[in-house]
């Protein structure tokens, strides 16, 4: 029996030749491989310079000063979780994890996002009682320190805006968070620095402290999100579902309709998709299967597909999850 007189045409691999996949594999490791570097430097760099950080502020009496130095070990440990998960990541499969490990990357970020969030409640506790109870600060000694503190937070980023990254990755979104959150606070800190300075109003210390927790606040929640996201396997957010549903069924000849469809992402930039179809009868499955392959990789950027081509009842029984309004996707 021919494919195409199958009622059953079954795919488990997206439309990339084996030659591609060996390519895109070499080319992953070598930024694996870079990014991993770029990261330890990253990491030697804040965790030297939190220890100068917290003897200032402690020497300084500055909270702008103690709350960089904690933020700062939060982000020693942020970087360093970061730079382990990249080589992690770059582990094979194997018969247990037949994904690999990418999504060490994404627990990673969610985990650093909600580190942050605990650095910013921190900051804003200390900020409230130095508020309240004011306390005298040595502007010369933090901004002698705040100045060093910014030129070490801008060779971190320099290191890790300046290697292979990719705007989906989740984890290089997460460890570079980290360190802007840092270059933020040592600005605060000589603005701050210089204010007392010019004007001995103490309370600018606690008040820009809290403003840069604002900053990090908005974008850390924007990662935590992200990640969340692909953690419960939800469908990718720039995807519309029911809207994928009705272009097979309106650009793909033979397709009658599309069901059981699940859409998730490895990591934000590994978009997955499980789906049934139904095709003509007399149809050439194989066709369908290739036109439907090829519409998800070229419209969608879904190169690893499981599509089940069906010319009778779904041998699973009636579709009963509804993803979206589609006639037929359910």
């Amino acid at each position: 029996m021919s494919h195409s007189q199958h009622p059953h045409a079954h795919s488990e691999a997206g439309p990339v030749s084996h030659a591609e996949g060996h390519h895109g594999h070499g080319h992953h490791h070598h930024a694996g491989g870079t990014d991993r570097r770029r990261l330890l430097g990253a990491l030697l760099l804040t965790a030297g310079f939190m220890l100068i950080e917290a003897a200032g502020g402690w020497w300084s009496g500055s909270l702008a000063l103690l709350a960089d130095a904690g933020h700062m070990l939060t982000d020693t440990f942020a970087l360093g979780l970061a730079w382990l998960a990249v080589g992690m990541a770059r582990r094979p499969a194997d018969h247990d994890r037949t994904y690999g490990y990418h999504r060490l990357e994404v627990l990673a970020a969610f985990v650093n996002g909600l580190v942050l969030l605990a650095v910013v409640g921190g900051i804003y506790y200390e900020a409230a009682l130095r508020l309240f109870h004011p306390e005298p600060v040595a502007a010369g000694e933090m901004l002698l320190i705040a100045a060093l503190g910014l030129f070490a937070n801008i060779a971190s980023f320099a290191l890790l805006h300046g290697g292979h990254h990719d705007h989906g990755n989740l984890n290089r979104r997460a460890a570079l968070l980290h360190v802007i959150g840092d270059l933020l606070g040592s600005v605060a800190a000589i603005a701050a620095a210089l204010v007392i300075m010019m004007t001995g109003w103490m309370p600018i210390d606690p008040l820009l402290s809290m403003l840069i927790g604002l900053l990090i606040l908005r974008s850390t929640w924007a990662v935590i999100r992200e990640s969340g996201q692909v953690l419960l396997e939800a469908a990718p957010a720039d995807l519309d579902v029911a809207a994928l549903c009705d272009v097979l069924q309106r650009e793909v000849p033979g397709v009658l309709d599309v069901h059981h469809v699940h859409v998730w992402s490895l990591t934000p930039e590994r978009p997955l998709l499980t789906m049934h179809l139904r095709a003509a009868p007399g149809s050439d499955s194989a066709q369908v299967l290739a036109a439907v392959k090829s519409l998800l990789a070229h419209r969608y950027g879904i190169t690893h597909s499981a599509v089940q081509v069906e010319q009778g009842p779904c041998p699973d029984g009636d579709a009963t999850e509804q993803v979206g309004h589609a006639p037929g996707c359910c």
